[in-house]
């Protein structure tokens, strides 16, 4: 939470500043919607390096606040409402302020108390589903029809608070319980994830770069989901494994260190900036099995020279990404071209596919909340690949230690749903799909 502000003139004075380079910087945001709002962050703290540590905490926590309760904040502020008005209005009805605070912070072109008084008499069940939520309307639809209000409300407020930090053990170097210890040694205690034998979790954000235990790569900073879905794949010692949409390379890590450092494991990826990033990464897992590849697209040569030949298969998919809305608020606001995100996601699935040998593995994910980019893309590749079958989740978890396991499974589903409402993780859709292998030929 950002700290109640102080009465003296010289803190009014840098609080007026803090609130006039969180406008600036979100009025940046909202109209380059196009780049992702950390980029943007990043670029302005580099034009201003005078911030110091906790101005810069202050403004890109206000900002993120900003971004979550959007359509709250305008409802509040009402039409045209300028960006530090927006950021005005979370400190107030968001973080507590007070009129008074506001004031000495430099809001003087509006009645203060008037603007309290209102806030502290909104009813929230009045208002609009929309506002309630501050999801686009887009996405509203959706998760009402898959959903039904109540638990699109639920999740809402999950998604409108700010994600905990989770960390993953890197199982070559240490145990989770000496890195916890650790940990704890350096200052930062942490608590065992609900789920994830491999995991850790701060509910306080924390400069866990600058830790040794950090430098050492002990550990690696990942969400409590994307280890789970990890999982999923039970990538084992000497396999060959293909990372088929590699990223940043959190994901990559995992599957090094499952697989004992043994093996081949290649990281596949359209963009070689962030195979570059995940040098250093992989450098500092202890890991010397990776194999990066920056490909044209899924149906690179490189790809096709692997067909029929690879053991298991991770596709974590480009989406929409609506299951990390805790992370990337600015998510909500940009436009979506659903129908070419679905086409691309199948591409991706087909194409991956091919490389899996007989009895090999095809795990699915994507951080999307939404059945078209789930359930919609999975069911029709069923349909047109007969050699391939789903995977019990449930089953996999537990063989693979995941604690209370069936409280991940809907039913008797096979996939994997993850929910921050339900689970506390980021939203996450994950199912293993298994190729058939040949039949035996009988002895005579």
């Amino acid at each position: 939470m950002i700290k109640k502000p102080h009465s003296d003139a010289d803190g009014a004075t840098a609080r007026h500043t803090h609130i006039q380079q969180a406008a600036e910087l979100l009025d940046l945001i909202l109209n380059n919607s196009t780049r992702p709002a950390d980029k943007h962050m990043e670029s302005y703290f580099r034009e201003h390096r005078n911030m110091g540590g906790r101005d810069r905490g202050f403004v890109a926590e206000a900002v993120y606040g900003c971004l979550r309760r959007r359509r709250f904040l305008e409802y509040v502020a009402g039409e045209g409402a300028s960006p530090q008005r927006l950021v005005q209005i979370y400190l107030l009805a968001v973080q507590g302020w007070s009129a008074r605070a506001l004031i000495d912070a430099g809001m003087a072109d509006v009645d203060a108390n008037a603007l309290v008084t209102r806030v502290r008499t909104l009813d929230k069940n009045t208002l609009p589903l929309s506002v309630r939520t501050d999801f686009p309307d887009w996405l509203l639809e959706r998760l009402l029809t898959q959903l039904g209000e109540t638990e699109t409300v639920a999740l809402a407020d999950a998604l409108n608070q700010p994600a905990t930090l989770d960390l993953r053990v890197n199982t070559l170097k240490a145990g989770r319980d000496s890195v916890a210890e650790r940990l704890a040694d350096d200052g930062f205690p942490v608590e065992l994830t609900p789920y994830s034998p491999l995991g850790l979790r701060r509910r306080e954000r924390a400069p866990l770069f600058n830790t040794p235990s950090f430098k050492e790569g002990v550990c690696e900073i990942q969400d409590e989901g994307s280890q789970l879905v990890c999982l999923l794949l039970e990538a084992r010692r000497r396999e060959m494994v293909v990372d088929f949409c590699a990223g940043a390379g959190g994901k990559t890590l995992q599957i090094g260190a499952l697989m004992a450092n043994t093996g081949t494991l290649y990281a596949f990826d359209v963009a070689q900036k962030r195979l570059d990033g995940l040098k250093p990464r992989i450098k500092r897992a202890g890991l010397d099995i990776v194999r990066m590849v920056t490909i044209a697209h899924e149906r690179d040569t490189r790809v096709q020279r692997l067909h029929g030949k690879i053991d298991r298969v991770l596709v974590d998919a480009p989406c929409t990404g609506t299951g990390t809305l805790r992370r990337n608020p600015d998510i909500k606001w940009r436009p979506v071209n659903l129908a070419d995100i679905n086409a691309l996601q199948q591409r991706i699935l087909t194409a991956a596919a091919h490389m899996v040998k007989p009895g090999g593995r095809l795990v699915y994910v994507t951080c999307s909340l939404l059945k078209e980019e789930n359930d919609d893309i999975v069911n029709a590749f069923l349909g047109q690949h007969s050699d391939f079958h789903s995977l019990p989740a449930a089953q996999i978890l537990a063989r693979q230690q995941v604690a209370r396991a069936d409280e991940l499974i809907t039913g008797d589903e096979h996939a994997l749903r993850l929910y921050p409402h339900r689970h506390g993780t980021d939203g996450f859709y994950a199912i293993a799909l298994e190729r058939d292998a040949p039949p035996q030929k009988s002895t005579p």
